[in-house]
């Protein structure tokens, strides 16, 4: 069997460096054919919050050793930044926070109780971003609180299905997670 010539790091840096020159050019040509044809709808600035985002997730992805936990983090921030930005540009609606938010973190939860079943054995290496993920899930029943969702089923949903899939990684995990505070911390 004939496999593939690996690219060299220096190779694929030059590549990558091409590729973001190439992306800057296009985001500039964007934004000049958006003020040239039609200066009152912001549709290049969109344009290039997806090529901005395209970018987070490819620097971060190629970066050696990818926690796979890590990843559902930063995809969630950075969904839900991009979310919140396109909402603010096409006239703040308020449906970002109201429902796009929310339904993002059920996905994050339901995409580590996953990683957890099937590979209980690096939970450890994912408690800290599920933390994070339900300090991340408090923010919906913060809006909630602040009156500034319309739609507060699906924040409340959110932030109960990230409380309920930590305690049930913990309960999964219990052993294991006793286990290494013993190790760690010698109690």
């Amino acid at each position: 069997m004939i496999y593939p010539e690996k690219i060299k790091a220096k190779k694929s840096n030059k590549i990558i460096k091409i590729l973001m020159c190439v992306s800057i050019g296009i985001a500039i040509i964007l934004l000049l054919i958006n003020k040239l044809t039609t200066p009152t709808i912001p549709w290049a600035a969109l344009a290039n919050a997806g090529i901005l985002y395209s970018w987070v997730v490819v620097v971060y992805c190629v970066r050696k050793n990818i926690n796979l936990a890590g990843h559902v983090l930063l995809q969630l921030i950075a969904l839900s930044i991009l979310m919140i930005y396109i909402d603010y540009k096409i006239g703040s609606r308020g449906w970002s926070i109201s429902i796009a938010v929310p339904i993002m973190i059920m996905i994050a939860n339901l995409t580590m109780l996953v990683l957890t079943i099937v590979s209980y054995k690096k939970y450890m290496k994912y408690v800290i971003y599920q933390l994070m993920i339900v300090l991340f899930s408090i923010l919906p029943l913060i809006f909630v609180t602040k009156h500034i969702v319309q739609n507060q089923t699906l924040s409340v949903i959110a932030s109960g299905i990230s409380a309920f899939n930590f305690v049930i990684c913990l309960i999964l995990c219990a052993k294991d997670i006793k286990e290494e505070m013993v190790r760690k911390f010698h109690f």
